[in-house]
């Protein structure tokens, strides 16, 4: 789609300072030449709608035989949104699935009682010198789907609308806004929106979702005259009309949020639950280790080694 006009702003003004709840400057980790910066959850925001994790993890650059390499391990409670800027890697997972994933394609998989999975550089990719540069994400699953099958789906950069006016390019990854709706299956109300921006563009965010929030991912944004950086994620007040202006060399945001949960989340290690008891049964589960007749069974083509639950979270 080459145009819409629920992505273009009327009005001058680009918000007001007031307007943001909470700033979020996520907590930066190396994994050996591999940063990942988490802003989901943070001491100030354990959520953001029903996302309740959020990672950057690189740009990174990689030589030939190096990669990624993320053995198996579990989830409940949670759907997974996996998101490439630049580069590729494999995903495999317990019900079956083997997929490649490459930048503007989405992978979406719905933990729900349980599901074990890998992410890894594929031997085809360490053949040459390559990178990596995404974001992953979870989203916290209603109470009536905490304990649903394992899915996934997996969409390729075709299948997502796409806006597109002067200055802005937008691509709705999941969900609703500006209209239009992502494929994905959701179980609530959320947006999340790939934005990339021209220097000195104005974008609204959609005005339909109860909580709002965006990331930086490159460049840097203003609202009513400050600038914030790429690292940071601002979380606005529910009900306000909101618009960013991109900064002097432009901006790459994501744009996140959506209806709340009707409860409160608890979050350990892998694992996303309404109760504590759920994720003490996972955790008993997955230190049973009983990959042929327990709760959880390891990825098919990846069943050599996996992650231990941690000792002491």
């Amino acid at each position: 789609m080459s145009w819409n006009p629920a992505i273009e702003q009327a009005c001058p003004e680009c918000g007001d300072l007031d307007n943001i709840e909470t700033i979020i400057i996520p907590r930066a980790r190396d994994l050996g030449g591999f940063e990942v910066r988490r802003a989901l959850p943070s001491p100030q925001r354990q959520m953001v709608g029903p996302f309740i994790f959020f990672d950057q993890a690189g740009p990174a650059e990689f030589i030939t035989g190096k990669g990624i390499d993320v053995r198996p391990h579990p989830h409940i409670g949670l759907a997974t949104v996996t998101y490439l800027y630049e580069g590729e890697f494999q995903h495999r997972d317990s019900i079956g699935t083997n997929q490649m994933i490459y930048p503007g394609e989405v992978n979406w998989m719905i933990a729900g009682n349980g599901v074990t999975h890998s992410e890894r550089t594929s031997a085809a990719t360490r053949t040459r010198p390559h990178k990596l540069f995404g974001i992953q994400t979870w989203v916290a699953l209603p109470d009536e789907q905490e304990d649903s099958e394992a899915a996934f789906e997996h969409h390729g950069k075709q299948a997502l609308p796409y806006l597109e006016s002067e200055g802005k390019r937008v691509r709705l990854i999941i969900g609703n806004a500006y209209g239009e709706r992502a494929p994905v299956k959701t179980f609530s109300e959320m947006f999340y929106v790939d934005a990339v921006l021209e220097a000195g563009t104005l974008l609204p965010l959609p005005d339909n979702h109860e909580d709002r929030g965006i990331y930086v991912v490159q460049g840097s944004v203003e609202i009513s005259g400050d600038e914030f950086e790429s690292g940071r994620m601002m979380v606005f007040r529910p009900g306000d009309p909101i618009t960013v202006k991109a900064g002097p060399t432009g901006a790459r945001l994501i744009l996140l949020g959506g209806e709340t949960l009707g409860g409160p989340r608890y979050i350990w290690w892998n694992f996303v639950a309404s109760s504590k008891d759920k994720i003490d049964h996972a955790k008993e589960a997955w230190q049973k280790g009983d990959f042929q007749r327990g709760r959880f069974q390891l990825p098919p083509g990846d069943t050599d080694e996996y992650i231990p639950l941690p000792e002491a979270r």
